[in-house]
């Protein structure tokens, strides 16, 4: 017997304001044989919200090793599903990235829905040139953080990173450290929520603005790229 393969949908949800989700997206959480969640529990909410009564399955970075083959068998016996995670789009800083590549290799098709992401509008918002970026996601907490800090310092193109409230001051202080405390940076926090706000400035005027302000909310750190002077100038000295 033959069957046709089924489709796997990559679904951003909205990372703040639920009016962020599209007409698309509710529509094949309704249609999706599969729902996959990232926390069941915050993903319920959200298909509560938009009236979806469908089958919530747990997938997240702990189990997407397990997990991941039974699901492309459904793939290939003809189920849709779709991969949704807490807030934005999985992949991103996200779970998302095993199960795709899983699914290509098995000759699935994978379609991934435009929507919300955290770092986009923090970049567009920031005042920094956006035209050529590079996303480094969470820094490593411990182990290679300074490694790969150190090997963002000639780094020309304008930097983003996600950080938690509680590691913001110390990150920020950290690239003083690294890029000087001139380097232009933009803070924005609680993106599309009732209090969304970015903060603005260099990196020494920011860091003065969060000791006096306790961070609160989720991060998206830009950080301006390297001036093209400050190499030919390292030269010339």
């Amino acid at each position: 017997m033959y069957f046709e393969m089924g489709i796997l949908y990559i679904i951003p949800t909205p990372v703040g304001n639920m009016e962020d989700m599209t007409l698309r997206a509710i529509r094949l959480l309704r249609e999706a044989d599969l729902v996959l969640a990232e926390d069941t529990r915050t993903s319920g909410k959200l298909l509560k919200h938009f009236d979806i009564k469908n089958h919530l399955m747990s997938h997240h970075k702990f189990n997407e090793h397990g997990t991941s083959a039974g699901i492309v068998e459904r793939l290939r016996a003809g189920q849709t599903v779709a991969l949704i995670s807490d807030a934005g789009t999985p992949g991103i800083s996200d779970p998302g990235f095993y199960l795709v590549r899983e699914a290509v290799a098995a000759g699935v098709e994978v379609q991934t829905l435009p929507g919300a992401t955290a770092f986009v509008p923090a970049l567009v918002s920031s005042g920094l040139p956006c035209d050529r970026f590079c996303f480094e996601g969470f820094l490593p907490q411990k182990k290679g953080r300074q490694t790969r800090l150190e090997s963002l310092r000639e780094e020309r193109r304008t930097m983003v990173f996600y950080e938690s409230p509680y590691r913001v001051l110390k990150t920020l202080q950290q690239f003083a450290e690294v890029f000087g405390q001139d380097r232009p940076v933009s803070c924005c926090r609680e993106i599309s929520k009732i209090h969304e706000e970015s903060v603005r400035g260099t990196l020494a005027e920011v860091i003065a603005h969060f000791k006096e302000h306790e961070p609160k909310g989720e991060f998206v750190i830009v950080l301006g790229g390297a001036e093209k002077e400050s190499k030919e100038k390292c030269k010339e000295e």
